[in-house]
């Protein structure tokens, strides 16, 4: 399920950038964007909670060093991407 949330997540960002380049309302994609972004984190973290209740502490301590540092680079990343039309139109509006 997290894929499928984290794919949404990038194509509603991209069509977030997309619709500000071509002077159309973007702020419903914004909110797309980083909406499915905080579901694939949740998604993916329940996913881990069941590994979580089997005990299988092998598979966590693989996954979540890793997976860590992904969700907080992606995060930071679907953020600065999602609200970057929000600044340059502050910029071109100066």
């Amino acid at each position: 399920m997290w894929i499928i949330l984290g794919v949404i997540a990038i194509v509603a960002t991209f069509i977030n950038l997309y619709m500000y380049k071509a002077g159309k309302d973007y702020k419903l994609a914004m909110a797309m964007g980083l909406s499915f972004t905080a579901l694939t984190i949740c998604a993916d973290y329940s996913y881990l909670s069941r590994w979580v209740k089997a005990e299988d502490w092998a598979a966590l301590s693989d996954v979540i060093p890793g997976m860590a540092r992904a969700f907080w680079f992606l995060t930071i990343v679907s953020i600065l991407l999602n609200i970057a039309p929000i600044f340059l139109e502050r910029i071109s509006n100066k």
